[in-house]
């Protein structure tokens, strides 16, 4: 039993030590954590698969900017939780870690499986738009109707990205940054040519100019802005990747939590600026659409640039799915490699590359899975895909949730010290996690209602029930069951943040600065 161990059953304050397990320290720098955290959202696919279904919710239309501004709240929130968190405990198991040290070991362990689920539903959905907007991009359009062409080539991107990630975390990181460069310009190319045309002498038919109420969230109802509020969680989800990848970073306890806040900013930005163009440029109306809301970029794209060039954004919607499949490889491995290191799980999950120094077998395990899960999910009807999206942000509130209570409760000696500690330690990483378990609640009523689910209801309950809160209870009873193996971890006592963390954390960095 290590020294944090011994400290962890004693019941005193944690050393903040982090075990070493085998990556490569160092490998990346802040920019690369900012470039995983941005891109694992997938802006250009997150804006082209939900925009059409978010106006066409009931009260929102063109307050579509307000919805996803009342969205980025709990995000900042938590993203500064996250950085808090890391600050004392840069484990790349980020709420795993951080869970079990504050709350316990069966919330750690539980909050290790919801990002493993929602990671493993949201890898067949984004290996299947990388499959087919390749087709749409080379014009192979007749293979888009064609599940065997549609799983192959999902299973070519899976096996692909994943030797990426295996190859080792510096290729993973250029490649993001490369991939994310060309999105962003594209979105960007986008926003500025359709608001040059909208406020042009010819503006297209059934444009509408951007007004200042658009960005007002009380100009809608309660209820209907939180039912809104789900997809928006949706978009926003997967800035902690780049936390996961802390332990390989130049500096660890401060760039990764830095660039988690600093990514809900500009994410908030981009979403509000191409929202704005794109539903400005035909109305809502085009947007929410039968035949546009699935891909709100690809419909606008012919009026907006013209042909050639439309197919830009059907090459950003690819490099989006792309990078956000690679960044949901590296935090899962990496997760699934921080519990086997605390003994949470086998130890087989700790085994690292020797020469790459990445996780291996959760690495090539994780991709497997993602194999086994894609080939039925896309051979099942369009609905269950659909639904199954719409699953994943019930895990998503809960380690979410769960990040902003264990800061408050890891920091709740320091929370009196100060008023700043009050508020950054404590207020403020809680509400956000209590306002994400608010929309999960508010999930469960919206969505146990067949009337707002794609695919028929089984035995009485929807599939996003069955699949969100049902894929939770199955962790559950696999926690119950491993427990008899893994005494050690299920025996550790909750901690507290160690004494002088800020301090010593700000004399490390004044060194490091010279």
């Amino acid at each position: 039993m290590n020294l944090d161990q011994t400290r962890a059953s004693a019941g005193a304050p944690a050393s903040s030590t982090v075990q070493h397990k085998g990556l490569k320290s160092g490998a990346i720098g802040y920019l690369s954590n900012l470039v995983i955290a941005v891109a694992s959202t997938a802006p250009a696919y997150s804006l082209a698969a939900t925009l059409g279904f978010l106006v066409a919710l009931k009260g929102v239309g063109t307050h579509a900017p307000a919805v996803l501004l009342v969205s980025f709240v709990p995000m900042l929130l938590i993203a500064s939780a996250y950085r808090r968190l890391n600050r004392a405990d840069p484990d790349a198991g980020t709420i795993f870690a951080w869970a079990t040290r504050a709350i316990g070991p069966m919330s750690g362990w539980m909050n290790g499986w919801a990002i493993f689920m929602a990671q493993l539903i949201v890898m067949a959905v984004g290996a299947y738009i990388a499959a087919v907007y390749t087709f749409k991009l080379f014009g192979f359009t007749e293979l888009g109707d064609s599940k065997a062409a549609i799983i192959s080539g999902a299973i070519v991107w899976i096996v692909l990205l994943t030797w990426v990630c295996y190859r080792g975390i510096e290729i993973s990181a250029r490649l993001q940054r490369l991939l994310l460069g060309m999105e962003v310009c594209i979105l960007a190319l986008f926003s500025v040519v359709a608001f040059v045309k909208i406020f042009g002498t010819h503006p297209p038919s059934g444009s509408i100019k951007p007004a200042l109420s658009w960005f007002n969230p009380l100009a809608m109802n309660l209820g209907d802005l939180l039912v809104a509020v789900l997809l928006g969680v949706f978009i926003f989800w997967g800035w902690d990747s780049g936390v996961a990848v802390n332990e390989e970073s130049e500096n660890p306890s401060h760039g990764p939590g830095n660039a988690a806040v600093v990514a809900t900013v500009l994410l908030v930005l981009i979403y509000l600026v191409v929202t704005a163009a794109a539903q400005s440029f035909h109305g809502t109306a085009f947007l929410a659409s039968a035949e546009n809301s699935n891909d709100v970029l690809d419909a606008l794209g012919r009026g907006v640039l013209g042909e050639p060039l439309n197919k830009l954004l059907i090459f950003s919607v690819l490099t989006s799915a792309a990078a956000s499949t690679q960044t949901t490889i590296l935090p899962t491995a990496r997760t699934a490699l921080s519990m086997a290191q605390w003994k949470a799980v086998s130890s087989v999950l700790a085994r690292v590359h020797r020469r790459h120094l990445t996780p291996t077998v959760s690495t090539v395990g994780f991709a497997l899975l993602s194999i086994v899960l894609t080939v039925p999910l896309l051979l099942a009807k369009g609905s269950v895909l659909e639904d199954s999206i719409t699953a994943i942000g019930f895990p998503i509130c809960f380690y979410y949730g769960f990040t902003g209570v264990a800061c408050a409760i890891y920091y709740r000696k320091k929370l009196l010290e100060s008023t700043r500690h009050f508020l950054l330690l404590g207020l403020a990483p809680l509400t956000g996690g209590l306002m994400l378990w608010g929309v999960s609640v508010k999930a469960f009523l919206y969505y146990k209602d067949a009337e707002h689910v794609a695919a028929k209801p089984l035995l009485g309950v929807t599939l996003p029930l069955w699949i969100g809160i049902g894929g939770m209870v199955l962790g559950f009873v696999i926690m119950l069951a491993s427990r008899p193996l893994h005494r050690e971890y299920f025996s550790r006592k909750i901690e507290t943040a160690p004494a002088g963390l800020f301090a010593r954390r700000q004399a490390v960095e004044r060194h490091q600065h010279g």
